[in-house]
């Protein structure tokens, strides 16, 4: 064997350098990720022996959550069956089969095959409509708080067009405010039940957009412009709470089908995170550019999973069954949650929270501002906030502001993947008790 080169000394910067001279622009612009970051600070707890109720993740423990059975026995088979070279870039034929049936049964919602694209997950679907309908410099519209739309908007470097929503309209945008702000936009971006609050659109709500979306195109039609196009990401769609309906765009304006392109896949409804089974629906011409761009960066989900994938949502009683039991879980959790926040608010404690609609995650607002901690430290930051509730509650949360939400208001996303109900039964009076001893 031979001895090995040390190239360290060669790989490092040296410390008189910028990196930003060294990568391209866009790359110098991107910033890492903040759940990121706390997710290191929880582990290291969790490796003193500290218990720690993780509420931070947009994932799912598979200890709490596993996948269907039928999908990791149909994915077993298929790698038994040596299912293990290139798919095609668009998609195993049998899946897009799948999703077209899949649409027309849950949704009622027909489209042709050309309109559907497979992909590893959703985020290489996000970044292929980006890619597919947004120039250099052309304007993205997208309320906050949003997960992810600044860092797409910095990889295409376009225009960000933010809308600052708030509690009086559960963290949503309404019709009146999108309506204003479509001239000039390239592409709208909207999440439907919304990571991070758990709040789903209503269907007045996305019928106003829908109008507003086509009467806007008409006018654009007539001065021979290019249209505007709504992202409309609805990856936790099957996991809406009681008395909350999904609905989409197409759904309630037909031509809306123009327009819209769906990301969508089995991450979250099926709690298949690490799967990367994830799918684009949308206009023909638009899903024939975006399978170009993602066939030449090999965006394609593995072949095995594919087959079954196809198999799993071609078994109606199937998969309502498992998404039944799935939802019976999160939301649990989430009321858990949502009763364990409002009791500490009857206390006379600064906190509140919303009641749940969707998806896997709970908005709660900490906005002991101005308190001291035992240790003397005085909160005056959300940050503060957190590490406090970590440091001295043993629970891991996240700040809007990682999801592009400005200001020191208190507001946090909680989510409940990958805790169980007896972790959040013990993290409620911690709690409470770090909250009492602040003077």
């Amino acid at each position: 064997m031979k001895s090995p080169v040390d190239l360290a000394s060669f790989v490092r910067p040296p410390a008189a350098s910028s990196s930003s001279t060294r990568v391209a622009t866009m790359a110098g612009k991107l910033v890492g990720s903040e759940i990121l970051k706390i997710a290191a600070e929880i582990r290291a707890l969790a490796a003193k022996g500290q218990p720690v109720c993780n509420l931070t993740v947009g994932d799912f423990d598979p200890k709490q959550f596993p996948i269907p059975d039928s999908l990791r026995a149909h994915i077993v088979s298929a790698y038994e069956a040596h299912e293990t070279n290139y798919p095609p870039s668009n998609g195993m034929p049998q899946l897009r089969d799948a999703v077209q049936r899949f649409y027309q049964r849950e949704l009622g919602l027909s489209y042709p095959l050309e309109s559907i694209l497979i992909a590893s997950g959703a985020r290489p679907v996000i970044y292929g409509i980006y890619r597919a309908v947004v120039d250099p410099g052309e304007t993205v519209v997208y309320p906050v708080p949003s997960w992810n739309n600044n860092h797409y908007v910095t990889m295409t470097d376009a225009k960000s067009v933010t809308i600052q929503c708030g509690p009086d309209t559960r963290f949503l945008p309404t019709r009146e405010v999108l309506e204003k702000a479509l001239p000039g936009a390239r592409l709208v971006c909207l999440n439907t039940p919304l990571n991070p609050t758990g709040t789903a659109m209503s269907r007045d709500m996305v019928l106003g957009v829908s109008e507003a979306i086509v009467r806007e195109n008409e006018a654009r039609q007539a001065r021979g412009e290019k249209p505007v196009y709504l992202m409309y990401d609805q990856i936790y769609w099957m996991l809406t709470a009681k008395g909350t309906e999904h609905v989409s765009p197409p759904q309630l304006v037909p031509e809306m089908a123009r327009y819209t392109i769906f990301v969508d896949g089995i991450s979250k409804a099926f709690a298949a995170t690490g799967v990367r089974v994830g799918w684009a629906v949308g206009p023909t011409d638009v899903i024939d550019r975006m399978s170009a761009i993602l066939g030449h960066v090999g965006a394609w989900a593995p072949r095995a999973e594919q087959i079954a994938t196809a198999k799993m949502i071609d078994d109606p009683a199937g998969c309502r069954a498992y998404v039944d039991t799935l939802k019976g879980g999160i939301v649990g959790r989430l009321n858990a949650l949502h009763e364990g926040f409002q009791a500490l608010k009857a206390q006379g404690l600064p906190v509140d929270s919303l009641s749940p609609e969707g998806a896997i995650y709970l908005t709660v607002q900490l906005a002991p501002f101005g308190k001291t901690t035992p240790a003397g430290q005085t909160l005056s930051s959300n940050e503060d906030v957190r590490r406090y509730v970590l440091d001295a509650a043993g629970i891991g949360i996240v700040p809007f502001q990682a999801f592009g939400y400005p200001g020191e208001t208190g507001w946090f996303r909680l989510s409940v993947g990958a805790v169980s109900m007896r972790d959040i039964q013990d993290a409620l009076p911690r709690l409470g008790e770090a909250l009492r001893a602040l003077r």
